[in-house]
């Protein structure tokens, strides 16, 4: 079955993250991060991986670069990992670092790739974690800092940024579960933590424009909340999770107020004065999408959970299981029309305050490495309901799968591949899955459907002659 066509001039890209592909812990003056010395700490990588090694992409990131362009990707999605850059994560520039970036950016510009850098990607300078990390509100003002230098160095070649990749994971499974780094357990006394990141995400945006960087976006994980039950509690327990991980930070970015003014007198802070930075005008939205939640009243005799993660009883809320889907390798259920319903709850929601969207990651982990039909149907069955979602009014401007390559997936270590191409964690060997042929012809067939249509319409309507179209000697 044909795919619908996208518009000319859509993107197309494939994401990565550097603590999850880089390795190189420690060269070239690199510091560590809270991630490198969470996953040193015993049991917290469940199947035992080296998370040092990554996928060697900081030695072999020419080789990854050609299987870009051999995609034939319009931008490629990395982090810049901010202790690569400032060790200490305030102070001394380590320059071998900035270089390291340098080259990548050049690499991709050779081959008209569009890099695309975050600036955090989880990755905390640990002597900022140990400090509080984003519990520090100092954290969000040396964020700003490293920023600026990130874009000194690379926005003479970047035309498109994000600052922060999903703070609601980050508060939610690093400070309020302990089930990412930093491992805190602090549940609602979490709460700081995002409105720190928020007040980084709004300083980095000045910061990167004052350095010379434009085209600035965010990239935000969303997804529908589907009630379990008809309950009262039912629907209270479904729409504090919808506002803890949808609104709580999409508001304050995109209107400059928390949704909840009990949620707002529990952060830290001038508050009001740091919506007006939070609120700092971005020029796009970035949209990480993977499945619904299904959320009703807490039940204290069962054992729910989040994305795999046991949800504790004290907690006003439950997740249930949602059946009837197809689920992949971390037990998420595929359901492409989420895509459709999340984003064009977005548009609704914030109407002209929505500025045009990237979905920035969607991809699924199969544990399978060469068996990529299913991979191929999850991806073809997403972009059918993102193109249902623009058709019916929402303005998106590009899409990035997750991931390139397979990488270490966080606390899962190397158990869940959602590469487009295979990595052998023994040898580092890249090999391309049968998805990365089916994106590669899909891309293609776009390519040439839209410079078709662009020769059509200028055989139609060519352009008009000027008499001076360059100005006279």
């Amino acid at each position: 079955m044909t795919l619908p066509m996208f518009p000319p001039g859509f993107l197309w890209g494939a994401s990565a993250s550097a603590f999850q592909t880089e390795g190189a812990v420690d060269a070239d003056g690199k510091g560590p991060s809270g991630w490198d010395a969470f996953a040193a700490l015993p049991g917290r990588i469940k199947d035992g991986t080296d998370t040092t090694r990554g996928t060697g992409f900081h030695a072999r990131y020419r080789e990854d670069v050609a299987l870009l362009a051999g995609l034939g990707a319009d931008a490629f999605r990395f982090s810049v990992s901010w202790p690569r850059v400032v060790p200490g994560g305030s102070g001394a520039v380590n320059a071998d670092g900035l270089d390291f970036y340098d080259r990548l950016v050049d690499e991709l510009c050779a081959h008209g790739i569009t890099p695309v850098p975050t600036l955090y990607h989880w990755d905390t300078p640990l002597p900022l974690e140990e400090a509080g990390g984003w519990l520090d509100r100092d954290t969000a003002y040396r964020f700003a800092e490293y920023a600026g230098i990130v874009a000194e160095r690379l926005a003479d070649r970047v035309p498109l940024w994000i600052t922060i990749n999903e703070p609601a994971e980050v508060t939610l499974l690093g400070y309020a579960l302990g089930e990412h780094a930093p491992g805190r357990t602090l549940l609602f006394d979490a709460l700081p933590a995002a409105h720190h990141q928020l007040l980084a995400h709004g300083l980095a945006v000045r910061a990167l424009r004052a350095a010379g960087a434009d085209n600035i976006g965010v990239a935000l994980s969303h997804a529908p909340v589907w009630t379990a039950g008809d309950t009262d509690e039912d629907r209270l327990g479904a729409e504090l999770y919808d506002t803890l991980t949808n609104w709580l930070f999409a508001d304050p970015v995109l209107t400059g107020r928390y949704p909840d003014e009990n949620l707002a007198a529990l952060m830290p802070g001038p508050v009001a004065d740091d919506l007006k930075v939070i609120s700092t005008p971005l020029d796009w939205y970035g949209v990480n999408y993977y499945n619904p939640t299904l959320v009703g009243a807490p039940r204290p005799e069962a054992l729910d959970t989040f994305s795999g993660f046991a949800m504790p009883a004290e907690l006003p809320f439950g997740i249930r299981e949602i059946e009837g889907y197809e689920k992949t390798g971390f037990g998420w259920p595929v359901v492409p029309e989420g895509l459709t319903e999340i984003v064009t709850a977005l548009h609704t929601r914030y109407g002209d305050r929505l500025p045009p969207l990237y979905i920035t990651e969607n991809g699924c982990a199969l544990e399978e490495p060469h068996a990529d039909d299913r991979r191929i149907a999850y991806l073809e069955s997403h972009l059918r309901a993102l193109r249902a979602a623009m058709d019916a009014g929402v303005d998106v401007r590009g899409y990035f799968t997750w991931s390139l390559t397979d990488n270490v997936e966080w606390t899962e270590g190397a158990s869940q591949r959602f590469g487009l191409v295979h990595i052998d964690y023994e040898t580092l060997t890249r090999t391309p899955k049968r998805s990365y042929a089916w994106y590669r012809d899909l891309i293609r067939a776009q390519k040439t459907q839209s410079t078709g249509e662009k020769q059509v319409a200028q055989k139609r309507n060519p352009p008009v002659e000027r008499a001076f179209a360059t100005p006279p000697e």
